[in-house]
């Protein structure tokens, strides 16, 4: 197994491949939790009112902004976006 399956993306986004591990495992995390909101808010309708639509509304942005700033880096330094 080549180790640029493991580097090429991280790359793209201006991470080492343990800093995107990191970075990927914190938003699978927050992910995770906000999906076991979902479900308590599906029991109990009064609990987690608004608690996995407001995680999604952030996870959403912070990963737009995150690309966007990859974008300008890579098109500054003429590099392929995937």
């Amino acid at each position: 197994m080549s180790m640029k399956w493991f580097t090429e993306h991280p790359a793209t986004v201006g991470e080492t491949y343990f800093g995107h591990l990191f970075k990927a495992s914190a938003f699978g995390l927050r992910m995770l939790i906000a999906g076991i909101a979902c479900i308590l808010h599906g029991l109990f309708p009064f609990l987690c009112v608004t608690t996995g639509s407001d995680a999604m509304k952030a996870l959403h942005d912070e990963m737009s902004a995150r690309r966007d700033v990859a974008l300008k880096a890579h098109k500054a330094a003429s590099l392929p976006i995937r």
